[in-house]
């Protein structure tokens, strides 16, 4: 008969994965969404099977109809499934998935914790994770800020960076005057200290293009508008709205420099796209902003600055702007980062490998071999008002 392989737990469970309604959205695209997809096709890829389940609501601050639908949802799985959950939904639904978590191996991915913005939300996140076999973060600093926050076990929380993609190296120009900014136009996103930085440098020849939805907050979206117009800078920065994805490519094709004015980041998927394309980076140091960037041996492949602090935002893109060697040395230390950044593939098998960790840890069920057939399954078992961007997982 020859020896017997133990196959993974996961293999033999199905993985359960809640998601927001609209995580393709093409006029929505988010970090986090391109994080959930990329994952959940992964999983499928290494032989997972996946059951999708796209909840509608305004996640992470639903109202009694959508956790009703969600409560529909989780009560239908069967006992000893997984159960992946965006941190959108989790984070926010105590009352719905605590008592699930009993007869489930309940794994919330966090990308951003609610009780970092708001910190009326942060007791009923705690109990979630609490209650969970395993929590999912994107971020070494997420992970610590979860682990001090609601006193998490060590062993529960598994950071699993996100991946990047290889693309072509982008040259730049000599004078490195294409500015480049990716995110919804918001105030935790920093476009209002950014204008303010452009405004101090405005005798200084540059462009900026702002890549990202002007519908998460139309009243700061009013603000950046009239503020453009009043110092004289509207043609100098243009909103484009957002992009797709796959369409993201063209906007970093055409810069010299990534700046990223972010007030809340817990990792920052935009530091490794410009990073892959060669591209230094000039970004608050917030959350896990400093972990995306990553260093050389030369040292960082860009520039960090304090949050919130336009004057200092501004003193840098004067120095990029004016000091030739300064932009050269940089260029040359992001194409050093750029072939050190991590494929998904590697965020995929980090996350099955937490999926695996939290089913054993639960300690619900034994192994199972090939001898066991393909289709044996383990032993069974008994059966707020939040803003995140003022809207949940907001769009590029």
């Amino acid at each position: 008969m020859g020896e017997l392989r133990v196959r993974p737990l996961t293999e033999a469970r199905e993985i359960h994965a809640v998601v927001p309604a609209g995580i393709d959205d093409p006029e929505r695209p988010s970090g986090g969404n391109t994080y959930d997809r990329r994952v959940l096709e992964g999983l499928t890829g290494l032989g997972r099977r996946v059951v999708e389940h796209h909840v509608p609501g305004a996640w992470p601050a639903p109202d009694e109809a959508a956790l009703r639908r969600l409560a529909a949802v989780v009560a239908a799985v069967p006992d000893d499934a997984i159960v992946l959950v965006d941190g959108l939904v989790a984070s926010a639904a105590e009352h719905v998935l605590v008592g699930e978590a009993a007869r489930t191996t309940l794994v919330p991915l966090v990308h951003l914790p609610l009780g970092v913005t708001d910190t009326t939300a942060s007791a009923a996140e705690g109990r979630v994770l609490r209650a969970s076999a395993a929590v999912v973060v994107t971020s070494s600093w997420t992970g610590e800020w979860l682990r001090e926050a609601h006193r998490l076990p060590v062993g529960t929380v598994h950071v699993c960076p996100p991946g990047v993609d290889a693309a072509p190296a982008v040259m730049g120009t000599a004078s490195g005057t294409r500015l480049l900014c990716i995110g919804p136009v918001t105030r935790l996103k920093g476009h209002l200290d950014l204008v303010d930085a452009l405004a101090r440098v405005r005798d200084l020849p540059w462009s900026c293009a702002f890549v990202g939805s002007t519908a998460v907050e139309p009243s700061t979206v009013a603000r950046v508008e009239e503020m453009l117009a009043r110092i004289g800078m509207v043609e100098r920065v243009r909103l484009l709205g957002p992009r797709a994805h796959a369409d993201v490519g063209s906007a970093y094709a055409t810069a010299d420099l990534v700046v990223q004015a972010s007030h809340v980041e817990t990792y920052g998927m935009v530091v490794g796209e410009a990073l892959a394309r060669g591209l230094p980076v000039l970004a608050a140091s917030v959350g896990g902003m400093a972990e995306a960037l990553g260093s050389t041996d030369a040292g960082p492949p860009g520039l960090l600055v304090p949050p919130g602090r336009p004057e200092a935002l501004a003193a840098s893109l004067r120095a990029w702007l004016t000091d030739a060697e300064l932009r050269e040395e940089l260029r040359r230390r992001a194409a050093l980062r750029r072939g050190t950044l991590a494929p998904w593939a590697r965020t995929v098998a980090a996350v099955d490998a937490a999926l695996e960790s939290a089913v054993r840890g639960r300690g619900r069920s034994s192994p199972v071999t090939d001898a066991d057939g393909p289709g044996a399954e383990p032993a069974g078992r008994p059966g707020r008002r939040h803003s995140q961007d003022q809207g949940g997982r907001s769009g590029r």
